[in-house]
This record gives C-alpha cells, sequence and structure tokens, in this order.
C-alpha cells in the first residue's frame, strides 16, 4: 500500500514538474517571437 502511494505521489509530481516545464518554454518561445517582430518592425523603419 506504501508503494502505491509513493508510485502515485511521483506520477503527480511528475505530472506537475512537465506542465511547469512545458509552460516555461511556451513563456519562452513567446517572449522571443515578440522580441523578433519588435526588431524586424523597428529595422524596416527609414533612418531620418
Amino acid at each position: 500500500m506504501a508503494f502505491f502511494l509513493v508510485l502515485l505521489i511521483g506520477a503527480i509530481a511528475l505530472v506537475v514538474i512537465g506542465a511547469v516545464v512545458d509552460g516555461m518554454l511556451l513563456l519562452i518561445a513567446a517572449v522571443l517571437y515578440l522580441l523578433v517582430r519588435s526588431v524586424s518592425r523597428s529595422r524596416r523603419r527609414p533612418a531620418h
């Protein structure tokens, strides 16, 4: 019974860690995308 409980807690912990890592990767990708868009948008403006 204790072994099953340890497995269950370990599985829940892995799911939580996986969700956090996935969310962090998504956040990093979104920030990089916005950064690239802002840089490419500022380069299109002609110099005065």
